[in-house]
């Protein structure tokens, strides 16, 4: 049988990384919108910012910790697709999204009845908690959705097409955008304002409209087939143990994640908005670094599935430079707008001086990010998806929390928070350098040698 070539070109990863990052972003927008907007009410914006800021980082928790089998979903079609084995793959798109969404229903009803103990355990209280619970019980009926789009967004990168999800992306963060401003400030005489409540209503109704348009694009933009059979495809296993790995990654993940938000709670409401606002212009500066990271991941499942490991060498290779190029071009605009940023989200004078005084960290993370964020994303890719989960839980217990115990005794407030964020992405980034130098450097140098 002849080799059929897979294109790793220049233009090719293009292609594939531009609509990535323009979704990527797409995805923050939801929550840095509903930040800025809310964060801009006349009353008692700190509060309604430092709500959407702890409802924002536990939802991500749970999105993420699930959404990971979007990662899943795409490495077996690729690998398969670099095969030459997808119409093995008949009844396995259905089975797999069905799959997602009862998990997350399982997640969600987990949950929904502890909310307020999760709440005071990252140390809200008064008017904070009140608007995060309001804000919480609209906003997690999105959650199903969520997954439900992320899991077709899974099946398009398998099938090598990010153009798609960029579209639902796009659009999901249009609507969001303009539902958050009519809702949250009102429409005089027509529509009262609803604060963080018509937040949450703006991004349910966002959600609700990507879902149906991601189905539809699926029925009518390619022939995957959405038919159920009651005996399971053989790659639904490999499906749940690549998720269980995920789902004990995502938890190590967001345990950092929400380590970070309750430490900058119980500093003070302004900590706590100040840190929303880094972890925002941080998310949406790493899904704009996903981007080529979701390139690699495409196509280096396929080529691995085709057993290219030369190519695969030189792939890695590429997108890792190019997403440090990307790094270093956000680097450079943070700097310049340094004082401009935080005023998208707030015009509290204490809340911006906080959140000026960590944000040069938040640019000293980015070439880390730029390393970290497109291995892990090759890595997803190749389906090494049991030694993500090893390093994701060595960074967390051995680099981030002993980082923070050191920051919180040295009293460094939010420098330490972020310091040690810093230290728990660069642990990541050196761990995947070295595990795709001893294990795929070495078939891509066996398989040069054959060649000549």
């Amino acid at each position: 049988m002849v080799m059929q070539k897979i294109d790793i070109s220049f233009k090719r990863i293009q292609q594939l990384a531009l609509p990535a990052i323009v979704a990527g972003i797409a995805e923050p927008i939801l929550s840095s919108t509903d930040a800025a907007v809310v964060g801009n009410i006349s009353e008692f914006g700190t509060e309604s910012l430092a709500a959407v800021g702890i409802v924002g980082s536990f939802l991500s928790t749970i999105i993420w910790v699930l959404a990971q089998t979007r990662s899943a979903i795409s490495a077996i079609i690729s690998q398969n697709l670099g095969a030459g084995n997808l119409k093995s793959l008949k009844f396995f798109p259905a089975q797999a999204i069905l799959f997602n969404v009862l998990l997350s229903f399982i997640l969600l009803f987990s949950t929904y009845f502890f909310i307020e103990e999760i709440f005071i355990f990252l140390k809200a209280d008064g008017k904070i908690l009140t608007y995060s619970k309001d804000y919480y019980y609209i906003r997690i009926w999105g959650f199903p959705l969520t997954l439900f789009t992320f899991a077709i967004f899974g099946i398009f990168r398998g099938l090598q097409n990010t153009f798609w999800p960029m579209i639902i992306a796009s659009f999901g963060a249009i609507i969001n955008i303009v539902l958050d401003i009519i809702l949250v400030y009102g429409v005089d005489n027509f529509i009262d304002p609803m604060g963080v409540k018509g937040a949450a209503w703006a991004s349910l109704i966002a959600q609700l409209i990507m879902a149906i348009l991601s189905l539809s694009l699926l029925l009518y933009k390619t022939n995957v087939s959405l038919r159920l059979k009651r005996a399971l495809h053989p790659e639904l296993k490999r499906l749940v143990t690549m998720s269980f790995n995920l789902f004990i990654r995502s938890i190590a993940l967001n345990i950092a994640l929400l380590l970070a938000v309750r430490e900058a709670t119980s500093l003070g409401k302004e900590y706590i908005a100040a840190h929303t606002i880094a972890i925002n212009l941080w998310l949406f500066s790493a899904f704009f670094i996903d981007g080529y990271g979701a390139a690699g991941n495409i196509l280096g499942g396929r080529l691995l599935g085709a057993k290219m490991y030369q190519e695969l060498w030189t792939l890695t290779k590429r997108v890792n430079i190019y997403n440090l190029i990307v790094s270093l071009l956000l680097v450079t605009v943070g700097v310049l707008f340094y004082n401009h940023l935080g005023l998208i989200f707030t015009k509290d004078t204490l809340v911006l001086t906080t959140f000026y005084s960590i944000f040069f960290i938040v640019l000293i993370s980015q070439p880390f990010n730029a390393l970290g964020f497109t291995l892990d994303a090759i890595f997803k890719g190749l389906g090494e998806m049991k030694y993500l989960r090893n390093i994701l839980v060595a960074a967390t217990f051995f680099g981030f929390i002993p980082t923070l115990l050191i920051g919180n005794y040295l009293d460094l407030k939010l420098k330490g928070i972020w310091v040690a964020l810093v230290v728990w992405i660069a642990f990541r980034a050196i761990a995947l350098i070295y595990k795709f130098k001893v294990k795929y450097y070495p078939l891509a140098k066996s398989e040069l040698v054959n060649h000549k």
